[in-house]
């Protein structure tokens, strides 16, 4: 379940998917959903407009993590820090905790990423991830210490993996013209390459603080294709459950981004939710 956290998270939603203990962070998609942001801004005509966002996150009816995301606009560019921390029953097991960055430029139907960071904390033990990129395509991978892998069971990123590919923070953030889904998004998060696959579902009325209106919903699917264990029983039975994720849009800076997610795992429903969104 830790994992699916991550890789929901990591993209967290991007982005609580990603690399797997009991709780992991960085399994992608919080690429995974930690991979979940949102805006609330200045008033319009300032220079840089300033957004901040929270999230809960719950097993069916128990918090596990909270999550805060604060986003910075300008005309060309945008810089993203978020928070992650366990909350509830799961510290019980084990704390874990994470900071995450990203900044990069704004283009017509993607947000770009330059340089992607991840500081992931379980117990005592932390890793960082640093990723740079350019036109899309990723010239450097940092990752501190280096984790320890199997050749004849961990399926290695190619060169081809890392060409053509977003950053798992604003990875899920869309310009306010551009389509949300149905999308391909091709998602490298230091460690694992995948695609998340989002079909429309049409729409649902959803209000937070900040926020009150439709929301996009998407079905969500996680497509992994290298940097990750081969056999392993939670990746696959992420590649073969549906999930879901609402997209609002932030009128003031004209994105969308996540504003709830369902995640499946055998544990039961894990809920990300926004509980601010701009105001």
């Amino acid at each position: 379940m830790m994992h699916r956290l991550y890789v929901c998270g990591k993209t967290l939603f991007g982005v609580l998917i990603g690399q797997g203990k009991i709780m992991n962070l960085r399994g992608s998609f919080v690429s995974a959903f930690v991979l979940v942001f949102g805006f609330t801004a200045n008033p319009l005509g300032s220079a840089e407009i300033r957004h901040v966002s929270e999230y809960n996150i719950s097993l069916g009816i128990l918090p596990i993590a909270k999550a805060s995301f604060a986003s910075e606009f300008n005309s060309s560019d945008y810089k993203i820090t978020g928070r992650f921390k366990s909350a509830g029953i799961v510290n019980i097991i084990s704390r874990i905790s994470a900071e995450t960055s990203v900044s990069g430029r704004m283009q017509a139907d993607k947000l770009q990423a330059d340089r992607y960071n991840l500081v992931y904390s379980t117990g005592k033990r932390t890793r960082i991830y640093d990723v740079e990129y350019r036109n899309g395509n990723v010239t450097g991978t940092t990752v501190n210490p280096e984790p320890t892998r199997n050749p004849e069971t961990w399926i290695p990123v190619t060169e081809k993996d890392l060409r053509a590919v977003l950053d798992p923070l604003s990875g899920l953030i869309f310009p306010g013209d551009a389509k949300v889904c149905p999308s391909r998004l091709p998602i490298y998060d230091g460690e694992s390459r995948m695609d998340l696959v989002l079909t429309p579902k049409g729409t649902k009325p959803f209000s937070t603080d900040g926020f009150k209106g439709e929301a996009i919903v998407c079905s969500i699917r996680y497509l992994p294709r290298s940097g990750f264990k081969r056999g392993r029983s939670d990746i696959e039975y992420l590649r073969k459950t549906p999930m879901e994720i609402w997209f609002a849009k932030a009128q003031s800076v004209n994105v969308y981004a996540p504003v709830y997610a369902v995640i499946p795992t055998r544990m039961g429903q894990v809920y990300v939710t926004a509980v601010k969104y701009g105001g």
